[in-house]
């Protein structure tokens, strides 16, 4: 099926999402979509799949003008979509999440036997092997997509549109998504693919599109360098490596003696977790998701109280410590996820700006909110880290995700700190943000603060981290110095690699594992 969107102009307000947008996917093509943050990708995307009406132009399928007005008129014309965040309603299974809305019933009860059988001849079909009775609260990230493109397939989805599909996913997850991608383009379905990584439009297109501030502003071949889809996506050059001097650590800022968290059933999520971050150092913290990386974060917060072991903040001993004392203490936290931990999504974004600082007389007078405060501060917030928005009195749910990411970084790192916990930093975040927020990262290092930087992406690892432990089922596999290639790093990550057990020390900048 062909697939053509004409002269598509979307406006909120005085706001131009989207201004005149030519598109054309063709039968088996993977198409990227690329740009920044807030470019207009997924609002173009949401008028394809019915959820916007475009106040301009029009949406052609083999050369035939269509109108949708709802995302069932978008189905019905064999066109699919899977959000970068996945609508799918946890309590219930993989099969019925895949029905829901297009069930078989039978005498009013849902015919259970020819639903399953669907889903996985489906499954089968397009080698997306999912469990069809596993509850989707208890799969995987990336099993929950795989179950969101069946959902599409099953319903004869021609054109698949995938917006920031990689965004959650680890790398064995993302190569595992590309192969899929091939198969399906293979097999005739044409694919959208919205990102920002460039790496995986190199590896997976065949035609790239690059929209900037609402704009078409060029196609790239996929043979183009990253170099230049970067300053075709941001409009000026950009620096893909990370520059940072040589650590020069200073005293003892987080210790962690023997940390261990269990579950309400006893299983341990942190084992016995030894380590030591110094002032003026980043200390990076990589593993597959689920090893225990959120466990730590949440520990060291005050989050998560530890089951046995010790805290300590500048020799102070913190275990057991509400999170906002940890917080005033000096703490800074970037959850990794911004949507659920981060943020209030129907507060402003002048409020979310403030959400730790109520206690500070700069916004708080005799327990009455400074609004003309909190608005000079959201302005010069909003300036400085580039918080693509039309105004800063919008709820933060109107952003992007790589704005909303850009709030909670502006809020955690607009006060002193000494010690800043951040994980995953960049999830979502555009290659020209990505620049930004590594800068801000070392900033603080160099001002003294000692950085957790928690990420399952190991380029983002390597480049910023000073040291490297790995985590592996809850413990720590071993430690590397910043130049440990992939796959040292990876044998540790699968725990081919790991260390003798026992309290691991984290001090000095060279490698010790």
């Amino acid at each position: 099926m062909q697939l053509e969107l004409r002269g598509i102009t979307k406006r909120f307000g005085d706001f131009t999402a989207n201004d005149a947008i030519d598109l054309t996917v063709e039968p088996g093509e993977i198409h990227a979509l690329l740009g920044e943050n807030g470019a207009g990708k997924s609002t173009l995307m949401n008028v394809l799949y019915g959820l916007y009406t475009p106040d301009e132009g029009e949406i052609l399928v083999d050369g035939r003008p269509v109108s949708f007005s709802s995302p069932a008129d978008a189905m019905a014309a064999g066109i699919g979509m899977v959000h970068q965040h996945f609508m799918l309603v946890p309590t219930f299974t993989a099969t019925e999440n895949i029905v829901l809305g297009a069930e078989r019933t039978t005498g009013g009860l849902l015919d259970r036997r020819t639903a399953r059988r669907q889903v996985l001849e489906t499954s089968e079909r397009f080698g997306l092997q999912i469990p069809p009775d596993a509850l989707v609260a208890d799969l995987p990230v990336g099993v929950q997509q795989r179950v969101e493109i069946v959902k599409a397939l099953l319903r004869k989805a021609s054109v698949l549109v995938l917006d920031e599909p990689t965004a959650v996913l680890t790398p064995a997850e993302t190569d595992d998504l590309m192969r899929v991608m091939r198969e399906l383009a293979a097999a005739g379905t044409s694919i959208v693919f919205i990102t920002h990584k460039l790496r995986e439009v190199k590896a997976v297109a065949d035609r790239i599109t690059v929209i900037r501030r609402g704009k078409v502003v060029g196609q790239a071949d996929p043979g183009a360098t990253p170099a230049e889809l970067a300053a075709l996506m941001v409009g000026r050059d950009v620096r893909l490596a990370v520059d940072k001097a040589a650590p020069a650590p200073g005293r003892d800022v987080l210790r962690l003696d023997e940390v261990r968290v269990a579950d309400p059933a006893g299983t341990l999520l942190l084992d016995d977790v030894s380590l030591t971050v110094r002032a003026g150092e980043i200390l990076g913290v990589a593993g597959v998701d689920g090893n225990g990386q959120t466990e730590l974060a949440r520990s060291i917060l005050g989050l998560l109280p530890p089951t046995s072991g010790r805290v300590h903040l500048d020799g102070d001993d913190i275990t057991g410590l509400d999170v906002h004392d940890v917080l005033a203490r000096g703490v800074g936290y970037v959850p990794e996820d911004r949507v659920h931990d981060g943020l209030v999504a129907s507060f402003s974004i002048e409020e979310n700006l403030v959400l730790d600082l109520l206690a500070d007389e700069r916004f708080v007078r005799r327990g009455v909110l400074d609004r003309d405060a909190m608005q000079r501060n959201a302005g010069e917030r909003v300036e400085e880290f580039d918080i693509r928005t039309g105004s800063a009195a919008a709820a933060v749910s109107t952003l992007s995700g790589g704005n909303q990411q850009k709030v909670v970084l502006a809020r955690e790192l607009s006060r002193p700190l000494k010690l800043l916990v951040v994980a995953q930093p960049t999830r979502g975040v555009d290659v020209g943000s990505q620049e930004f927020v590594h800068a801000r990262i070392v900033r603080e290092r160099d001002a003294g603060a000692a950085v957790v930087l928690i990420s399952t992406e190991l380029d983002e690892v390597r480049a910023l981290a000073d040291r490297i432990v790995v985590l592996y089922r809850g413990r720590v596999a071993g430690e590397v110095g910043p130049d440990a290639t992939q796959q040292e790093l990876g044998l540790l990550m699968s725990g081919a690699g790991t260390a003798a057990p026992g309290p691991t020390t984290t001090s000095g900048t060279e490698a010790t594992a």
